[in-house]
């Protein structure tokens, strides 16, 4: 199967978003992943995906089908977090999910550092 990649106003929703949640302009990058799209898949398939860093955490949002998005975060390798939710099919509800479980953890890393 081929996904197509992201559009021009997907990616105007990506940055526009990312500048309410930060306060300014972020670099999106596109990017090609590898997913498995079913657990039951032997195969990974390519699938396009935005790219962003802020700070010292990395996002990733991967395109799996027409109207599929799966994203996570991380800080590190062995460091990485993801939504509730395996799969969404709206972009805006993916982004808008991921931005605020990694400000959760974000608060949460900073309340244990002693950071305020």
């Amino acid at each position: 199967m081929i996904i197509p990649g992201f559009s021009n106003f997907d990616l105007a929703l990506v940055r526009v978003t990312l500048k309410e949640r930060f306060g300014f302009d972020v670099d999106v990058q596109e990017a090609e992943t590898e997913v498995r799209l079913s657990p039951g898949d032997r195969e990974l398939a390519k699938c396009p995906a935005v790219f962003w860093q802020v700070e010292k955490c990395s996002f990733v949002v991967a395109k799996t089908g027409p109207a599929g998005y799966r994203a996570m975060f991380f800080y590190s390798i062995k460091d990485r977090f993801g939504t509730s939710k395996e799969e969404y099919d709206n972009l805006g509800d993916c982004l808008i999910t991921l931005l605020k479980v990694q400000e959760k953890e974000h608060a949460r890393r900073q309340q244990e550092s002693g950071i305020r």
